[in-house]
């Protein structure tokens, strides 16, 4: 098995060392970055599967170092942040995140959300329905790309399998627990709030009138039905 490569972006150097000395021991390979300006440059010149961002750094801030991330890599982003406050959570998610950790975090914690979120959940291949196309929208269901009356349109990893996941179980309600279950892994089911900004995300992206969803369904108190038109 091909070990996975992990860039640490921090500017606190005891901290990326004891980070990287944690993830060597369990055999992932590890690259480090002081600034997202650095961590631009090497996400450029090579590929990693997962990047550890600060929020805080000087120069070039965490939010901002993910949204550019996010401008062409699909990399898994799991954002440090000193605060607990939901606006901080749910920036750190609208700016690409997959996931965030509180500082201070146990070593534990950091290592079981690292694999949560390098786990990827294969999407299952549709083979009688390679492409679902409605009202001008196209979703290619092996493979990341969407197209909104004929224009490309870019989603984040976990853009993509939310919306993979609702489509292949369209017109049928879905609980909060099961989408995060099936999308980030069997260790979530309460975070959601995860799921509140991608959907919100989506709509924005897919949806004629994002505030008057026509796809994308809120179920109160439940979860979310993909209505797919007949």
């Amino acid at each position: 098995m091909i070990a996975s490569k992990i860039l640490i972006v921090d500017d606190e150097p005891q901290l990326r060392r004891v980070i990287r000395a944690a993830l060597t021991k369990q055999g992932y390979i590890v690259g480090e970055a002081r600034s997202g300006e650095t961590a631009l440059d090497q996400l450029h010149k090579e590929e990693f599967h997962l990047v550890i961002l600060d929020r805080n750094m000087p120069g070039m801030g965490g939010f901002e170092a993910c949204r550019k991330i996010r401008e062409f890599s699909d990399a898994g982003i799991i954002m440090l942040t000193v605060r607990k406050a939901e606006e901080d959570r749910i920036e750190a998610l609208d700016a690409g995140a997959d996931d965030y950790v509180t500082k201070p975090f146990s070593m534990p914690e950091l290592l079981a959300r690292i694999r949560a979120n390098l786990r990827r959940v294969p999407q299952a291949k549709i083979a009688d329905a390679a492409f679902i196309e409605f009202d001008g929208i196209r979703i290619d269901m092996n493979s990341p790309h969407v197209w909104v009356q004929g224009e490309d349109v870019r989603l984040t990893p976990k853009q993509y399998e939310v919306l993979h996941y609702l489509v292949s179980h369209s017109n049928v309600s879905i609980r909060h627990a099961q989408i995060l279950h099936a999308v980030w892994g069997s260790e979530y089911g309460g975070e959601v709030e995860y799921l509140h900004v991608v959907i919100n995300q989506l709509r924005k992206k897919i949806e004629p009138n994002p505030s008057l969803p026509r796809y994308i369904l809120t179920e109160p108190w439940f979860g979310y039905r993909f209505n797919l038109p007949h």
